[in-house]
């Protein structure tokens, strides 16, 4: 685990980045360390766990909607978990397939395994008597950053 949690000046998460990024933070003296490794050191610095801004920076568009969709942002939100079937996903799959005017949102995808997302096809959960195990909704910021 080299992710690194970003907070701000007033101590709410924002978001995760790599080591080496952390590292580059401190360096470039915009992050001080605000959590450690016991015992590890880069250079000068205690290896960061969390790093917190010196100055803040405001998030208020954070409040207003979630985070933009992506394949990535889904099987983050699953849990890489197959929503038919529970295995580990690889993939994602439309609800109401893109053929039929489904879009790629947050409430329209879910994470599958291939094998899944093959059965599936271009039909819709109930045409393909493939109950979803989890009903798909937009995540927060909040579930993100626990992540």
């Amino acid at each position: 685990m080299n992710d690194v949690l970003v907070i701000n000046a007033d101590l709410g998460p924002l978001h995760r980045v790599s080591l080496r990024h952390a590292v580059r933070m401190l360096v470039r003296q915009v992050a001080e360390v605000h959590e450690s490794r016991p015992d590890a050191v880069i250079g000068v610095w205690p290896v960061p766990t969390v790093v917190r801004l010196v100055s803040y920076v405001v998030t208020r568009w954070r409040h207003s909607r979630g985070p933009a969709w992506s394949r990535a942002g889904v099987l983050t939100r699953d849990g890489r978990r197959c929503a038919y079937c529970g295995r580990a996903a690889s993939t994602i799959d439309h609800v109401l397939p893109r053929s039929r005017g489904g879009a790629n949102s947050w409430t329209n995808t879910v994470a599958a395994c291939g094998g899944c997302n093959q059965r599936k096809g271009d039909r819709t959960p109930a045409e393909a008597h493939m109950p979803l195990r989890v009903s798909p909704r937009p995540p927060t910021w909040a579930a993100f950053a626990a992540l």
